[in-house]
């Protein structure tokens, strides 16, 4: 069952307190307060009328995907994606997210690779901008792994290592999901580091859940954000994960790691 969205969320006065300058849309930072004064929440906010566009995705659509990978992430009961809705704000409608404290912690790395850390996969070895070599590693994780798989369902062309945040109640939690559910394979991500390895039972009766939701609820609430190409699309990813029964390596002809990875 889906975990409710606050009140807050959807109905508090929303004022703009700052922007991330480092995000390439427009990305504010938002305090929602109750209109008796009663709460108040910190949230993201990405205006549609602030999205850049891009060659491979339609035109306005950015905050709609990142409301389709809340959803997808609770129907599937892995609680991944903070709290998210569109809603009208100060520039217009546009996705509004639950603010997550970062405790500083990271599941992503880039070490010598003669120092991966126990308990970490090397994903690929490169070198640096002196030519030095290095190892791109992340945290043999269970809810890493659990992001993992969900990147696999959502297509997800851009999850990189600082989208990946550690709370201070120690959850994991994945933002920036705006390019997601492209009816091509997109999938770039830091997080191979299970490729080739079988689903876990768990893993499987997610798989399961998310095939029977979206023929059914879950379809119906996607469509409301995403194309009936785009809903028909992640439907047949589920069915081909199911099918393979393991995660897959990354495909040959494409680059599969964003740029930059952080």
């Amino acid at each position: 069952m889906a975990s409710p969205v606050p009140a807050l969320l959807r109905d508090g006065e929303l004022t703009v307190e700052g922007r991330l300058v480092v995000a390439s849309n427009a990305t504010l930072l938002c305090r929602l307060s109750g209109s008796d004064g009663a709460g108040e929440l910190r949230c993201v906010y990405k205006p549609v009328a602030g999205e850049r566009p891009l060659w491979d995705f339609p035109d306005g659509t950015l905050a709609a995907r990142e409301v389709a990978a809340y959803l997808v992430s609770e129907a599937a009961g892995w609680r991944l994606v903070p709290a998210t809705i569109l809603r009208d704000g100060p520039f217009g409608p546009g996705m509004c997210q639950l603010w997550i404290d970062h405790d500083g912690t990271e599941l992503v790395d880039v070490v010598a690779p003669d120092a991966v850390p126990d308990g970490w996969v090397r994903v690929l070895d490169a070198v640096d901008e002196v030519g030095e070599p290095v190892a791109l590693v992340h945290a043999d994780d269970p809810p890493l792994r659990r992001m993992a798989l969900f990147d696999l369902v959502v297509n997800n062309a851009d999850r990189k290592g600082g989208h990946v945040l550690v709370a201070p109640d120690a959850a994991v939690w994945g933002v920036d999901h705006g390019v997601c559910f492209h009816v091509d394979p997109k999938l770039r991500t830091v997080l191979w580091g299970w490729a080739g390895q079988p689903f876990t039972d768990a893993e499987q009766d997610a798989l399961t859940e998310l095939a029977q939701g979206l023929r059914a609820d879950l379809g119906d609430d996607l469509s409301a954000v995403l194309s009936a190409d785009e809903v028909a699309a992640t439907a047949a990813r589920v069915d081909g994960l199911l099918a393979s029964g393991r995660f897959p390596g990354p495909a040959t002809g494409r680059v599969p790691i964003p740029w930059p990875p952080f």
